[in-house]
C-alpha cells in the first residue's frame, strides 16, 4: 500500500545522550544570548557575554566538541531568534565565538595550575572582540579608524571576561562541593 500524497510523512531521527545534552546546553546558552541582547549598553557591540559561561562549563565537564557545538548552535539560533542571521551581526558574532573557541582549543591544554576558568574566560573575551575587531576592518568599516575603539572593547573584554570567569569558577566550585569525594 502506498501512503497518500496528504498523509504526513513519519520519520524519526535517532538521537542519543548527547545530542540531548548538546540541545539542553545549547538552549541555556541561547537563553542567555538572549538577556545579552537584551541589557541596554552605551556602546553597539559591548555586551556581557553571558553565553560563554555556558561555554566555559561545557568546556571543563564536556569538552571542546561538545562546547564548539554549543557555541555553533548557540551562534546559528540566536541569530535567527534575534532577527539578523547573515546580516554582518551574526557575521561578527560567528568571527567572534570562532576566535574564541579557537583561543580555547589552544588554552585548554595550558596547566590548569594556572590558567583556571578566570583566566579561559579572559583569553576568550579578547579572542572574541579581537575577531570581530578585525572582520570589522575587513569588511563592515574598512578604516583602521575602527580601531580607536578597541581600548573601549578591551577594557570591556577584561571588564566581562573577569566577571563570567568568576561565575564559572564558582559554579564550577559548588559542583565540585556537591560530588561525592572518591577516596
Amino acid at each position: 500500500m502506498t501512503r497518500s500524497p496528504t498523509e504526513p510523512a513519519s520519520r524519526t531521527l535517532a538521537t542519543t545522550a548527547d545530542d540531548h545534552r548538546i540541545a539542553r546546553l545549547a538552549a541555556a546558552a541561547i537563553a542567555l544570548s538572549l538577556v545579552d541582547a537584551a541589557i541596554p549598553l552605551p556602546l553597539p557591540g559591548v555586551k556581557p557575554g553571558l553565553a560563554n559561561i555556558v561555554t566555559l562549563l561545557v568546556l571543563y565537564r564536556y569538552g571542546f566538541a561538545t562546547a564548539a557545538w554549543v557555541s555553533a548552535l548557540r551562534v546559528v539560533a540566536g541569530g535567527l531568534l534575534l532577527g539578523h542571521f547573515l546580516a554582518p551581526g551574526f557575521f561578527l558574532s560567528l568571527t567572534g565565538a570562532a576566535a574564541s573557541l579557537a583561543v580555547l582549543a589552544a588554552a585548554q591544554y595550558l596547566p590548569r595550575r594556572w590558567f583556571g576558568p578566570v583566566t579561559l574566560s579572559l583569553v576568550a573575551a579578547f579572542a572574541h572582540i579581537g575577531g570581530q575587531l578585525l572582520l570589522a576592518r575587513a569588511w563592515l568599516i574598512p578604516h583602521d579608524g575602527v580601531f580607536l575603539l578597541a581600548p573601549v572593547f578591551f577594557a570591556a573584554a577584561l571588564f566581562f571576561g573577569i566577571i563570567n570567569g568568576l561565575i564559572v569558577a564558582r559554579l564550577l566550585g559548588e559542583r565540585e562541593a556537591a560530588e561525592p569525594q572518591h577516596a
